[in-house]
């Protein structure tokens, strides 16, 4: 016999999930029962409106599996598409359990060719795309608590190893991504006293932002060998972070690829002098040179993931 399910009777709300990784998410998370709010505005790889319903579809799959799903094609960015993003967990399912903050898209450019909306609306996206969301679950959570109704809330947000390490060609996109890093922090600061945990992913998996731009990389393999660059193989790692049975894991980052989980340690200190008193810019230059010589190489600068 197979053991209980392990989100069962949660409410899970998903961003970005009518395709890729926020499709393999929301189908992951019905798999183990949870309840899924399934958002997604049906955009183009730029952002622009599409044709489709990308979320509808996903939550027919679900439905159809036997599980309970709603779709959401409000835009997460808006203070009042996040509301209504909270607000249809809660009018549709009376709860809200977890929040997978995943939507985001590209506009690469080098930074001399990086135009100003380029800039804008990837942070937009992803960045703010990630807080609102985050700020009205969180309120929602605050009252539970206060209340007395303490929550086994999780959140798990989506980073990259652009934001973790940069990549060239991808500085609106990298900066983002650092700064849903320090905001992860940040809320599983602020929040863990209101019964809430906040986590991050840095995933590697084949979806319409990586396959074009990293064709050889994300290439599907033969029928019969393991797919590493499946976006299923993330979803895992995901399930579990948003499910009661991660207690005391907050404030986490994780790169995620195949089957590989890193836990992420960021920046900490390496080798330092102190004079004990005011550098001259030569002594200053001088010691930061030695100091480099003892540290450790940077890592790599790479590509979308």
């Amino acid at each position: 016999m197979s053991g209980p399910l392990l989100c069962e009777g949660r409410v899970v709300i998903v961003t970005g999930a009518g395709r890729g990784l926020g499709r393999a998410h929301a189908l992951a998370y019905a798999a183990e029962g949870a309840r899924i709010v399934v958002n997604d505005l049906g955009v183009g790889l730029d952002g622009t409106p599409g044709p489709d319903s990308p979320a509808a579809r996903v939550v027919a799959e679900i439905r159809a599996a036997g599980g309970q799903a709603v779709a959401h094609g409000g835009d997460i960015a808006t203070t009042e598409g996040a509301a209504s993003l909270v607000r249809t967990a809660l009018e549709t399912y009376g709860r809200l359990d977890t929040l997978v903050n995943n939507a985001g898209f590209l506009r690469d450019r080098m930074l001399v060719n990086l135009d100003e909306d380029d800039w804008d609306a990837v942070l937009r996206v992803h960045l703010k795309g990630h807080f609102l969301p985050l700020k009205h679950a969180a309120a929602h959570w605050r009252a539970e608590a206060r209340d007395g109704r303490t929550p086994r809330a999780r959140v798990v947000n989506t980073s990259s190893g652009a934001g973790l390490l940069g990549s060239v060609g991808q500085g609106n996109y990298s900066a983002a991504k650092a700064g849903i890093i320090g905001l992860t922090l940040v809320a599983a600061a602020e929040l863990g006293r209101y019964g809430v945990q906040v986590n991050a992913i840095a995933p590697a998996a084949r979806t319409r932002m990586t396959e074009r731009a990293f064709a050889d990389t994300m290439a599907a393999p033969r029928a019969d060998s393991f797919d590493a660059m499946a976006p299923e193989n993330v979803s895992p790692l995901v399930v579990w972070l948003g499910a009661s049975a991660s207690t005391g894991v907050t404030g986490r980052v994780f790169e995620t690829e195949g089957g590989r989980i890193t836990v992420m340690e960021g920046w900490r200190p390496g080798p330092t002098a102190d004079k004990g008193a005011r550098w001259t810019p030569s002594e200053a230059g001088d010691t930061a040179l030695k100091l480099l010589a003892q540290a450790e190489v940077p890592g790599a600068v790479y590509g979308a993931r």
